[in-house]
Order: C-alpha cells, then structure tokens, then sequence
C-alpha cells in the first residue's frame, strides 16, 4: 500500500475509535479488543521502510519514542475512561473530557517527534504512526478489558453471601439532584 493509504487506514482507525469512545457503550469481555490493534502492527510492520536506512539510530529512536507515546496516550486514555456496572449486569464506558486532554497531548507529542525527525533529515514512513496507533490501541484495550473485569467480577462476588445465597440486587448509585434557581 501507498503511503496515502496507510495515512488514509490510520485517519480512519483513529477517527472511529476516538468518536465511537465518547458515547456511552457497553463493554463485552468476550470482544477481540486486540484485533484492530495487530492488523495495524502487522500492516505497519509489513515493509521495509519503518527505518529510515541512511539514518538507523535516529530513525529506530523516534520509532521507540513513537511506540512509548503510544503506550503512555493508551494508558491515560484507559485510566481516564469512566467504567460502570449498570443493575443489569452491563458493565458500560465513556470517554471523559480528561481523555479528550490525553489524545491532545498524545497528537501534539507525536507532532513534535515528527519535527523532531524532520530536523535530524530522518525519512519518516507512516508505518511509525501506525505503530503508535497499534500501540495505543492495544494498551487502552487491555486495561479497559482487565477494569470491566475487576468491576465484574467484584460485583459478582459482593452479590452473594458466604454460603453463595445471591443477596437482594443492588441499588443504583444515585446521582445527586441538583436545585434549579429561579
């Protein structure tokens, strides 16, 4: 694939994963969550121009520090992601303003790798963007999966008594009404 294409998958990917994350859905644990995340490893890994050849310090150090702003963008996007446990058992996720800061962040520090890497003369091919993006994807993935659980798993055990009897379900949490003035 061209490099336009590649640009083209990574727009695509991130623009559906970033607006399908700010509305509330439900999280399935049974869900391939690291699927989308190994296609774009693979497609960026596919071919031969992910080190820039003349330049294979330079280039293998951005591509490290691509994979690590990935890495630090998926785990805040995953820690500032808000996770519930409707009464119904449905465990659901929303995105939050913090998360929208994380991805502005995580855009802007891949911005700067990559006028940093116009600055050394390092051919920089969109297979390190895609990586990165691979990157954070799996790592949000993994953690929003691994807190749906604890969350589920928690609310299975604190359901039942000692002598697995299930308890009476419990309440919602109740959100604090508030007073409108007049």
């Amino acid at each position: 694939m061209s490099g336009f294409v590649d640009a083209l998958v990574i727009v695509a990917v991130a623009v559906l994963m970033i607006a399908r994350q700010f509305r509330t859905h439900a999280i399935d644990a049974e869900r391939r969550w690291w699927l989308a995340p190994a296609i774009l490893a693979v497609m960026a890994l596919r071919g031969p121009g992910i080190v820039d050849s003349h330049h294979r310090v330079e280039s293998l150090g951005l591509l490290v520090a691509e994979v690590a702003v990935g890495v630090a963008t998926g785990a805040g996007w995953a820690w500032t992601t808000r996770i519930w446990r409707a009464p119904d058992g449905v465990v659901w996720s929303r995105s939050t303003k913090a998360s929208a800061a994380v991805w502005a962040a995580g855009i802007a520090l891949r911005g700067g790798l990559f006028g940093l890497g116009h600055a050394l003369g390092v051919r920089q091919d969109s297979a390190a963007l895609m990586l990165g993006l691979a990157a954070t994807l799996l790592v949000r993935g993994a953690i929003t999966a691994w807190r749906a659980s604890l969350l589920t798993s928690s609310s299975a055990l604190a359901s039942t008594y000692g002598d697995g009897t299930p308890s009476a379900p419990a309440a919602p949490l109740a959100r604090p009404t508030w007073k409108e003035r007049v």
